[in-house]
């Protein structure tokens, strides 16, 4: 069955489409490399702040529903929304310096389970909480959704009998 489409539009859909066929294409995996794999995770990024916990026994969500960064391998800008939830311990990690922290995602390569994975371990480092998780829910790209969680609760050690 034709669509009644201008010659114009059924050139540019064309186009499009044969566009989007070469960006899928993948002769093999050696287009796919470790320097792809380890993308962003050591970048340099802005410091995360705390400042000092004054209450106990609560937990905190903070949710960024509009992080971006980008496919390292693809060159293509990622969406999603992160949502953080911990229990603080001594320290409560600063808004505005998260805010700054999650900004410089934004040109940064990086794969979204190494950026979620990232996320947590230095939101552990700057604010050493009692436990933590990090959520990445990643908007629909290929036909495909992604939701990545890490979590961070520290290791119970067992007291030795005597």
């Amino acid at each position: 069955m034709d669509f009644p489409f201008p010659k114009e539009v059924d050139s540019l859909i064309i186009q499009v489409f044969s566009i989007m066929m070469l960006c899928g294409k993948r002769k093999d995996m050696k287009d796919y490399s470790e320097q792809h794999a380890r993308s962003g995770i050591n970048t340099p990024l802005p410091k995360l702040e705390c400042f000092k916990n004054q209450f106990k026994h609560y937990e905190i969500t903070i949710s960024i529903p509009e992080y971006t960064s980008v496919c390292p391998r693809s060159g293509l800008p990622d969406f999603g929304t992160i949502t953080i939830r911990y229990v603080p311990d001594q320290w409560c990690v600063e808004l505005k310096s998260l805010k700054m922290y999650i900004l410089a995602y934004r040109g940064l390569g990086i794969f979204y389970e190494n950026a979620v994975n990232r996320i947590l371990r230095d939101f552990v480092k700057a604010s050493k909480p009692i436990r933590a998780s990090v959520t990445g829910e990643f908007n629909v790209r290929g036909g495909m959704k992604s939701m990545v969680e890490a979590s961070y609760s520290p290791r119970v050690r067992s007291k030795k009998k005597r």
